[in-house]
């Protein structure tokens, strides 16, 4: 890729392990280099990173910003191999990018997600029925997180329960960071693939009352998924559909626990739970690095860096969400925190996720009653010695052992 900026080229591991503190090297960045050229762990080339919360909207919502242009190239990123297949809607463009998730949010709807919270209760009730029946000290992980989002975004799709344990398998194995794991990363994404083309074409031929099948008979005028597309936003829900909130449930659970006056304020004051859990998603930096990029289609100035033609921008949500020009006291946990602008937990612009209504739901479900519950929860260890996952782009406990 080309550079008409030759400034200082900064090199990252872009990873940092430590529990769920910022990264130190982004929030350098953020304050000293908000635009600055990077070299990724893997990828041919430089790119810019971009981790102010104004130039991540800009990068996020401007035309001249390309993610479709990333297909066939060996771009600059975190892991050994792309996570995202070459037509997966996170890398199209508009309008054919409006096309398709005109089509998912037909199918995908906030009433319908509304309909599973009662099952979602259910759910979650007998998890911890299950927790307290184990006896203390019981691990959240095991007994809540693991289970209840893939359990959820099954349901919703109606996967056959068999088969859940090995696409979570997949789907983990897809998110490894480690050159190691490269080719159980690439094995895992095709197998994935193929499992969602033919139960997709199975939902298809003979739909039921299911995401998969409402998906696949969405219409809008002549406009509907074509199969390739199916399956692979199919593939695109399941995991991400289960991921991100499968560990924000254990790291909203240990940031609870580690900051007792939030605690007790979120027990005086139950009402204050969908406030405190957007805060918490702003707060956490639930992921490593950087996700997807995009690739500059002409020469943009951006924060005073001249970014050309043939470049590739990553952007940090993360350090958006901690930006001190948007935030007062950004890098505080504030529950009654008047936020100027949305938290970036779940993307910006066109690309935002097409589950957040999903993840708040389980979140919501899931916190409450966990609080509810167990009304002395706390840790059953000293926080440090909560051990951390250090492969995946995800950041969380491998086990959070509680007691009441």
């Amino acid at each position: 890729m080309t550079t008409a900026d030759t400034g200082t080229e900064r090199t990252c591991p872009f990873r940092h392990d430590n529990a769920l503190e910022p990264d130190p090297f982004m929030t350098r960045m953020m304050h000293e280099e908000p635009v600055a050229r990077v070299r990724m762990p893997y990828g041919k080339g430089t790119c810019w990173l971009v981790t102010r919360y104004a130039d991540v909207q800009t990068v996020t919502s401007d035309r001249r910003f390309s993610r479709a242009a990333l297909v066939g190239q060996d771009f600059p990123r975190i892991t050994p191999a792309p996570i995202a297949q070459s037509e997966a809607i996170n890398l199209m463009d508009p309008p054919a990018l409006n096309r398709v998730r005109k089509l998912v949010v037909k199918a995908f709807t906030t009433p319908q997600v509304e309909a599973l919270r009662p099952w979602t209760q259910k759910t979650v009730d007998a998890l911890l029925d299950r927790m307290a029946e184990h006896g203390a000290p019981a691990d959240i992980v095991a007994h809540l997180a693991n289970e209840l989002p893939l359990m959820t975004i099954s349901q919703l799709m109606d996967v056959p329960e068999e088969d859940r344990p090995r696409l979570r398998r997949w789907a983990t194995a897809m998110m490894s960071m480690s050159a190691d794991d490269a080719s159980a990363a690439a094995e895992a994404k095709a197998a994935l693939r193929a499992y969602f083309t033919e139960l997709t074409g199975a939902r298809r031929r003979a739909p039921g009352d299911d995401l998969i099948s409402a998906m696949a008979g969405a219409r809008i005028g002549d406009e509907m998924l074509e199969e390739r597309e199916l399956a692979v936003l199919a593939m695109l829900l399941l995991v991400t559909g289960h991921d991100t909130t499968t560990y924000e449930i254990s790291n909203i659970v240990y940031t609870l626990l580690t900051h007792p006056s939030h605690l007790a304020q979120l027990r005086a004051r139950p009402e204050l739970l969908p406030r405190a859990l957007e805060e918490l998603l702003r707060y956490i930096p639930f992921r490593q690095g950087v996700g997807i990029p995009r690739v500059a289609l002409e020469d943009v100035e951006l924060g005073g860096r001249l970014i050309a033609a043939g470049d590739t921008v990553h952007v940090s949500y993360l350090t958006g969400n901690r930006d001190g020009l948007v935030y007062e006291r950004p890098d505080e946990l504030d529950f009654e925190r008047e936020a100027p602008a949305g938290h970036m937990t779940f993307g910006y612009g066109s690309h935002h996720c097409l589950g957040s209504h999903l993840a708040r739901m389980a979140l919501q479900v899931s916190i409450g009653t966990l609080l509810t519950r167990f009304p002395g929860l706390r840790l059953a260890v000293p926080e440090g010695e909560v051990r951390w996952n250090t492969v995946s782009i995800w950041r969380y406990p491998l086990a959070l052992p509680v007691t009441w």
